[in-house]
């Protein structure tokens, strides 16, 4: 429950003086306030912390309380979370199922004319409650009720159904759809009662074919990635879409967003020429490898693959647009001339499509980590197994 002392003005003072601290040596520490114990100050320690990396914004307002890391894990961020909310359409009415921390709810308020944030966790519910009135937000409706229930009770209907499906059942992860809860396919028909679209937000491990497989009427299909880290999925279902979903690829930033798109039936057609490394390397963003765009990059940027199975590219002339990171390569060596070069020493390795892992290689060939070069462990088109030395190509600002 909310502890209403951690509210006060020297409880706020010592929280942002503390904010670098181990919230673990807090908690050991003895509580220096009253009717709080080292725990709970620990507690919106690591909340604070995990604010700073995720929603910096909410730290500017003195009063914002924290729940357990558990209801953290899963929250948005801010680059995600506004990502989102362009997704839906300004004026609009949005009831979102499992609300959580309330950070993806806070974004949406910021284009909906209402929301309703349900959220079955009584405490973390008035928690959120609480935040929303620090965050001075007054279209937002806090039910502390399972969203099911919600959403069935309800008399009118919204212009969205936004959901996060928990990925931890009973202490485990799960990574299929019908495994989260709720169960996204059970309640197809309750969905498109209330609404004409379903936004549902997934772990980035889930299959995105076996998930298409799953569920009807998807119109777009987004993978969120955030400084080469996959963020999310995020699958758009409409009422009565019958056409091929849009497959887009999002790289967000804080400088710009990219995006990418395709159709997995226009992938699927393409025929690439297979090259050996020319004078550039490209090593995708992760939103390119993981949407499935492995055949389209290439085309859309006028680069070509290793292998079928490597995805890494080539060019003769830098293609600086390209979606991953930028090389040039300096040698191409086979791996019987890397055991005579005794002058590399220390690189960053990278393996792709080969046979031995990072670890693995490092110890092999005798290769500390770090340094300004990097060395691509890969398999070409020709089925020679190579090294391509290279230096990373700053990005352009």
């Amino acid at each position: 429950m909310l502890n209403r002392k951690i509210l006060a003005a020297e409880v706020q003072r010592y929280l942002t003086l503390h904010l670098g601290e181990n919230p673990a040596n807090v908690a050991l520490k003895k509580s220096p306030f009253a009717g709080i114990s080292s725990s709970e100050l620990a507690q919106q320690i690591d909340g604070r912390q995990r604010a700073l990396k995720k929603i910096p914004e909410w730290l500017r307002h003195s009063g914002i309380y924290f729940p357990p890391k558990l209801n953290l894990e899963q929250s948005s961020s801010t680059l995600t979370g506004k990502y989102k909310s362009k997704l839906i359409s300004p004026g609009c009415s949005l009831i979102d199922l499992t609300g959580g921390f309330g950070v993806d709810s806070f974004y949406f308020a910021a284009v909906a004319a209402s929301v309703i944030h349900c959220e079955v966790n009584t405490a973390l519910s008035e928690i959120v409650e609480h935040n929303f009135k620090t965050l001075a937000l007054k279209n937002i409706v806090c039910l502390a009720q399972d969203g099911i229930a919600s959403l069935r009770h309800a008399t009118g209907t919204f212009d969205y159904i936004y959901l996060d499906p928990s990925r931890r059942v009973e202490s485990r992860k799960v990574f299929r759809l019908q495994d989260c809860l709720p169960n996204v396919c059970d309640h197809q028909s309750l969905f498109f009662k209330k609404s004409d679209t379903i936004i549902t937000k997934l772990a980035p491990l889930l299959d995105i074919s076996l998930t298409l497989e799953s569920l009807q009427h998807v119109a777009s299909v987004y993978v969120l990635s955030v400084e080469n880290d996959c963020k999310e999925l995020l699958i758009v279902q409409q009422k009565g879409f019958t056409q091929e979903p849009t497959i887009h690829a999002v790289l967000l930033g804080k400088g710009e967003t990219r995006e990418f798109t395709f159709k997995s039936s226009v992938e699927k057609n393409l025929t690439l020429d297979y090259s050996a490394p020319q004078s550039y390397l490209y090593d995708p963003d992760v939103a390119i490898t993981k949407s499935g765009a492995f055949k389209s990059v290439a085309v859309k940027f006028n680069v070509s693959k290793l292998e079928a199975s490597t995805h890494l590219y080539t060019s003769s002339v830098l293609q600086s647009d390209f979606p991953g990171r930028k090389f040039k390569i300096l040698e191409t060596l086979h791996l019987k001339e890397l055991k005579k070069m005794r002058d590399i020493t220390q690189a960053n390795v990278v393996a792709k499509n080969f046979p031995l892992k990072v670890e693995a290689i490092r110890k092999k060939y005798k290769i500390k980590d770090g340094g300004p070069q990097y060395l691509y462990f890969c398999t070409l088109a020709s089925g020679n197994m190579v090294v391509v030395r290279c230096e990373r190509l700053p990005e352009e600002s």
